[in-house]
């Protein structure tokens, strides 16, 4: 399933060892590695003052390839009583049409109340498909459920806790592994994991984010 790109789409299974590199608010960064080679995959920021070098402007946050080369922007839609955030393909211009928009499914609640992603029509994805998270972001236990045109549900990415394997420890939340499915976009579920942050929040003691959920569709 190609929504960024094809070339994010490995005909095997990828792992992605994502860390939290910022502290300041939810989303401020993330960089993630490639398990197979160990080299960086993607990284995110909030920290540019404009496109330029593909950082994001003020107030969004920008998914990049190990380049630096944009590949997704997310903003906070204002207003927006549900907390709405939009995303867009490369580095946002102004007048550009959404690829997907992402809200809270209540105000009343928090993240426990769960949340609701809409896939926005683009040449990348041409094919109907629905999405669902299940599970805690916030406690980094979730996976991404795709139904095919048979009614037939797989998990195609998932996001779990990272295990020490050495001192057979389990890291803290500022680091974990995202499972990205074979045929399914790396650089998209990078970006599910940019709106799961952001609407989910990072509180420390995991309560609202325990119960999130988020439900997606691609026309």
């Amino acid at each position: 399933m190609a929504v960024v790109g094809e070339e994010y789409c490995d005909l095997k299974e990828r792992l992605l060892t994502v860390r939290k590199t910022s502290h300041f608010s939810p989303g401020d960064g993330f960089a993630a590695y490639d398990n197979r080679t160990g080299g960086l995959a993607f990284r995110a920021d909030t920290y540019g003052r404009g496109h330029g070098g593909g950082a994001a402007s003020p107030g969004e946050l920008a998914l990049l390839g190990p380049a630096g080369e944009p590949l997704l922007t997310v903003r906070r839609r204002r207003p927006s009583l549900h907390q709405r955030w939009e995303g867009f393909l490369g580095a946002r211009a102004d007048g550009q049409k959404s690829l997907f928009s992402a809200r809270r499914s209540s105000i009343l609640g928090g993240a426990g109340r769960g949340a609701v992603v809409e896939l926005l029509p683009s040449p990348a994805s041409a094919a109907a498909a629905e999405l669902r998270v299940e599970g805690s972001f916030g406690r980094r236990c979730c996976r991404v459920v795709a139904k095919g045109d048979d009614g037939e549900e797989t998990v195609v990415a998932e996001i779990r806790r990272k295990v020490d394997e050495a001192a057979r420890v389990v890291m803290g939340r500022d680091v974990f592994v995202l499972r990205v499915g074979a045929g399914f976009d790396a650089a998209f579920a990078m970006g599910i994991v940019l709106v799961l942050d952001q609407i989910a929040g990072d509180e420390a003691d995991g309560g609202d984010a325990g119960q999130d959920a988020v439900h997606a569709k691609i026309w």
